[in-house]
């Protein structure tokens, strides 16, 4: 191969830069990976808008439908900002305080975009594991932005908007940066609660880091900002069940770059990963829609939709841990459970708006458990004996319980003082008379729909 005058590209930096290629790649760099690895990126970003952008809009009222958009777009900008200045460091960088929480190693992108040294002209590409790690950082981006879009749905129409910018920005630094280096960091505590039966608590996606974490903080928005106006005394019903379709039909299409992606290369656990969640999605669609064919005598579109988006929560966790077939069984539980606790919300009194907490924190909770029981060797890389319940290893059930348990209180906690600060700070709420006229004109100056 003929050798030219450049830099060098390579993992480490060499001592003799004459002798490299300067077409060299790191050495353990991954074409296939890394392929993956940037659609995988793109799937989790259309996941907030257009996916969870019009599956919210279209189950709000239509003096509403710009704030729920606003919001989703709004939050794609700024948590990008925010996790490429401080959050990927907070979330992975080295330990501080015994693993509770990631230090300043890639504080603005230090140590995670290639380097040049003009002494040696070599140029380093920082590397995890076969992909660069600026693409590690830019996929774990996307859920940073994702998980307080999702807590939107637990306030809509009735939270100032510039209350939900800095609430959402304190939240990921303080709650969800935390959380994930709990779980996704080399040396997260919750990967070290049993070391000698190698039994940490599994979350391969994002069920507790994410669903967990914004089901229960959307839970605390709920109460703490109290019901909507005129809630329980008049109708509040989805003004276009026709975004709300298309919203959860991008969604279950991004979230296999949400679960398989998590593989972080072309893996047989990323095409494992992939079925799982297909499988779970279809079975939460059917349970859903047949539960309420049984209740009610008519399935209905908002219900397979919902079924759909239960499903996906609930096997996030677990589906790079179990088989597809499980898969199945994660999502009907998940449509018959969360389809109880999205009614047990007129029956209680709160105002969970669209059901943040009854999707996503119930179903959370139910993927995160379950994967304790269904968990298998045959499908965890590198895994020796049996690795859930079901094959002896009664032990994972606790640990999960405890991740589930940590999460929650991180997040109920972190929510309620933020939220007590936000309000005698700036307010949180809009005035009565902002929220009867509708988020888009009042926050925004702007109306979705104009008919002339």
């Amino acid at each position: 191969m003929a050798m030219g005058a450049g830099p060098a590209w390579a993992g480490e930096p060499v001592a003799s830069p004459s002798a490299v290629d300067p077409r060299m790649i790191p050495p353990n760099f991954n074409a296939a990976d890394t392929a993956w690895m940037l659609v995988a990126s793109a799937l989790v970003l259309m996941m907030t808008a257009p996916g969870l952008a019009l599956f919210y809009c279209g189950l709000v009222r239509k003096k509403n439908v710009l704030s729920v958009m606003m919001q989703c777009v709004f939050l794609m900008g700024t948590m990008s900002l925010v996790w490429a200045g401080w959050g990927y460091s907070l979330a992975f960088g080295a330990d501080v305080a015994g693993g509770l929480v990631g230090g300043a190693d890639y504080l603005f992108l230090r140590g995670v975009m290639p380097t040049y040294d003009p002494s040696t002209g070599v140029v380093t590409v920082p590397m995890e594991l076969t992909i660069p790690k600026s693409l590690h950082m830019v996929y774990q981006m996307m859920f940073f932005i994702i998980t307080p879009a999702i807590i939107c749905g637990a306030y809509a129409e009735r939270m100032k908007f510039r209350a939900m910018v800095v609430f959402s920005v304190l939240w990921g630094t303080l709650i969800y940066c935390p959380i994930a280096h709990w779980v996704w960091s080399a040396n997260g505590w919750l990967n070290f609660l049993n070391p000698a039966a190698a039994c940490p608590s599994f979350d391969f996606a994002g069920g507790t880091v994410v669903h967990i974490s914004s089901g229960v903080s959307a839970l605390v928005c709920s109460l703490m900002l109290g019901r909507r106006l005129g809630y329980g005394q008049e109708p509040m019903v989805p003004h276009n069940l026709t975004y709300t379709c298309i919203g959860a039909a991008l969604l279950w299409v991004g979230w296999f770059g949400f679960n398989a992606g998590s593989a972080l290369g072309a893996t047989a656990q990323a095409v494992n990963a992939f079925v799982a969640t297909h499988l779970a999605a279809a079975a939460g669609t059917v349970a859903w829609a047949g539960m309420e064919w049984l209740m009610r005598g008519k399935a209905s579109i908002l219900g397979a939709c919902s079924g759909a988006v239960a499903g996906l929560v609930c096997i996030t966790p677990g589906c790079g841990m179990v088989t597809p077939l499980a898969g199945i069984l994660f999502g009907l539980v998940a449509g018959v459970v969360c389809y109880q606790a999205c009614n047990l919300k007129t029956k209680l009194g709160y105002d969970d708006s669209l059901d943040a907490f009854g999707v996503h924190g119930v179903g959370g909770i139910l993927g995160a458990l379950l994967t304790g029981v269904f968990a298998t060797v045959a499908v965890i890389p590198g895994a020796k004996g049996g690795q859930g319940l079901l094959e002896g290893k009664p032990m994972q059930m606790l640990n999960q319980t405890v991740g589930v348990v940590a999460a929650m209180a991180l997040a109920i906690v972190g929510s309620v003082i933020l939220l007590k600060v936000l309000d005698l700070a700036m307010g949180l709420r809009v005035t009565q008379q902002q929220e009867l006229q509708g988020l888009d004109v009042s926050q925004h100056g702007e109306e979705g729909y104009i008919f002339l």
